[in-house]
């Protein structure tokens, strides 16, 4: 590493004191001149970074910028080798990581931006992703696992955030079947998986999860108002810390993803269960009762048929389109 990237690392670890010029150059074994430049550098890049006299310099609180030595300061030691890349600005985090799959991109590759120009979500709508404000992150799988399974993918990643956003700022989010996150009747989480397929040998060659968080945003565009909300706001806490929570809560799961252990969770978490419910089907409406989640992620409804009597069906994911009533 760099001296500019070491010294990130020791102002995150050490938010909470002023550190000496002196005290710097030590640990990183170089002169004071170059913790000056060091300290500049990152100025430039948006860092927010006092320097009072005779007390040193410290990481401001209001500083939030994402990074992947901010990430991994508060990752346990079994995640310390995940790959983490941070870029200020892309099109998609999703488009660019099947872009590395392609390339060779190694399993457990995390990209993350700080603005996506172009942000993607379920049956190509666009996902609004300003600068600055909220978690825009995607990670490269090379699974192991059947189609089947591979549709659990969403449903851990669900949970998964919802057990980072309880770590770190003790509340609890609902799930909106399949993909959404809510806090407050409001959507605050986006999910989309998207696989790659080798036709060759007729197998999932990689998967990439995207996952988009209102973080601090809460300037939306006037067609998202009364639907999106954020919840980080005002909460003082760093982006970096609920990535990692979540990033960790990921890989506890993913590693016994076909035990399915998580999917009870993932109903109890649920805000569509027992409700009346509209679903888009084929260009079609129809409206149902949401009555249970399978083992599978699959959403089990109820709905009359022609004659009246009471109908049992399990919907999947792909191009149907869900609201509650």
């Amino acid at each position: 590493m760099g001296v500019k990237t070491e010294l990130l690392s020791i102002l995150e670890a050490n938010r909470e004191r002023d550190l000496s010029g002196e005290e710097i150059a030590g640990q990183l074994g170089v002169s004071r001149t170059s913790v000056w430049k060091a300290v500049k550098a990152l100025r430039e890049e948006g860092y927010q970074i006092g320097a009072a006299n005779n007390r040193g310099y410290r990481l401001q609180e209001s500083t939030d910028i994402l990074s992947a030595e901010g990430i991994r300061l508060r990752l346990g030691e079994a995640f310390q080798d995940l790959p983490i890349e941070v870029c200020k600005r892309v099109d998609s985090t999703n488009t660019e990581l099947k872009k590395r799959a392609l390339d060779g991109g190694v399993h457990g590759l995390t990209l993350l931006a700080e603005e996506q120009t172009g942000g993607k979500g379920r049956l190509g709508r666009s996902f609004y992703s300003p600068p600055g404000t909220g978690i825009y992150m995607s990670i490269l799988l090379r699974p192991e696992v059947t189609g089947a399974d591979a549709v659990l993918i969403t449903t851990a990643a669900s949970v998964a955030v919802c057990r980072g956003i309880r770590n770190v700022l003790g509340i609890e989010t609902q799930i909106k079947w399949v993909n959404d996150i809510y806090y407050e009747d409001k959507k605050i989480c986006g999910i989309l998986t998207e696989a790659i397929s080798d036709f060759e040998l007729g197998r999932i060659d990689s998967v990439v999860v995207g996952i988009g968080i209102n973080y601090q945003t809460d300037d939306f565009p006037d067609e998202l108002q009364a639907r999106a909300g954020c919840i980080g706001r005002g909460s003082g806490i760093p982006r970096n810390w609920l990535v990692a929570s979540i990033l960790e809560e990921f890989w506890n799961i993913y590693e016994n993803l076909t035990g399915r252990e998580f999917m009870e969770e993932y109903r109890g978490r649920s805000n569509v269960i027992g409700k009346e419910i509209r679903f888009l089907e084929r260009g079609s409406w129809r409206e149902a009762v949401a009555r249970d989640i399978d083992h599978n992620g699959g959403l089990i409804v109820e709905y009359k048929g022609e004659d009246g009597e009471p109908l049992r069906r399990t919907l999947h994911t792909g191009e149907i389109t869900l609201r509650v009533l």
